[in-house]
């Protein structure tokens, strides 16, 4: 599965390209080749297998692995690295959200049989995580290459120019109407990728984050927002990750907090430079060549070692 010394590494991703696609490698060097497979629950596993047969991968890395049919990876000759991007229950023994358990049982669907490592978005899901695919590591979901811009010489307009990204839910709309009414703020509700998307990072100045329901979690919308130099503005955070509140970014618990915010922003542009520059330094931690080499060169030492539950 390993490539030979010399030979760049084959890595192959798969997945529901308008979310994750930005947070993949793109690379055709001598050190790493890749490819990017579309695919979503419900699709056509012998087509998405076909596509991985014609590249031949050393190894496969798949956003929500609960949405691979089982057997669908039975004999495929690379490592198979499935990464759960999707926030559930934190402890197995509590009440939780609905939409939490709802993910819950999405994530039974998954082949246990089919992975030789799991990586989690979030190291707090892993003991509920554990009882469907065991988990390996823990850390965001990297951001590719092509958003990371620069912050330093980053002059904002007056106003600078506001947007969230995501679906509506009435929790945000809790956060979000009074904003929106008061204030300029660009809604992307539906999924964008490819150049759409590139277009839109260009064009943001300060960036909102609201979870989806009244959970804590990490979305890894705040990663790319502070990789493409964006002030990001964010409800509380669970984990962080390494990010401290007020130095990378700006974090509220309640929405007349985010108003607050963000009328200070718009007053005067420049009165939380330093943030979004300290930001930007900090998510070089999530740089697609930088973690993705890495976790999967590890992986293949990881089973080496220590070998894999997958079937053969």
């Amino acid at each position: 599965m390993r490539p030979r010394f010399g030979e760049p590494l084959r890595l192959a991703f798969v997945g529901q390209q308008t979310y994750f696609e930005a947070c993949a490698l793109d690379e055709h060097s001598a050190r790493v080749r890749t490819t990017y497979v579309d695919f979503r629950e419900g699709a056509d596993a012998e087509a998405m297998r076909a596509a991985l047969d014609r590249f031949a991968p050393h190894a496969v890395v798949v956003f929500r692995p609960e949405i691979i049919p089982a057997g669908a990876f039975d004999g495929l000759r690379a490592l198979t690295i499935g990464f759960l991007t999707e926030p559930i229950p934190r402890e197995s023994g509590r009440k939780a959200h609905v939409d939490l358990r709802r993910r819950r049982e999405d994530l039974r669907k998954a082949d246990r049989g089919s992975w030789d490592r799991t990586v989690a978005f979030d190291p707090m899901i892993v003991p509920t995580a554990d009882e469907v695919l065991p988990v390996w590591r823990a850390l965001p979901i990297p951001v590719a290459d092509r958003f990371y811009a620069s912050a330093t010489g980053v002059h904002p307009p007056a106003p600078p120019r506001l947007a969230f990204i995501g679906r509506a839910t009435p929790h945000r709309e809790r956060f979000l109407a009074h904003p929106k009414h008061e204030l300029d703020i660009l809604h992307v509700a539906f999924g964008l990728h490819g150049r759409e998307l590139d277009e839109l990072m260009a064009r943001i100045d300060v960036a909102i984050n609201v979870h989806n329901e009244p959970y804590p979690s990490f979305e890894n919308r705040v990663c790319l927002h502070l990789a493409a130099g964006h002030l990001v503005v964010s409800e509380t955070l669970s984990p962080t990750h390494g990010l401290e509140p007020g130095i990378d970014y700006l974090e509220f618990s309640q929405p007349d907090e985010l108003l607050s915010m963000l009328r200070t922003v718009v007053r005067h542009p420049h009165a939380y430079r330093r943030v979004r520059v300290r930001g930007r330094r900090k998510a070089e931690q999530y740089r697609a060549s930088v973690v993705w080499p890495r976790l999967v060169a590890d992986a293949f030492d990881d089973v080496a070692a220590f070998g894999t539950e997958r079937r053969r």
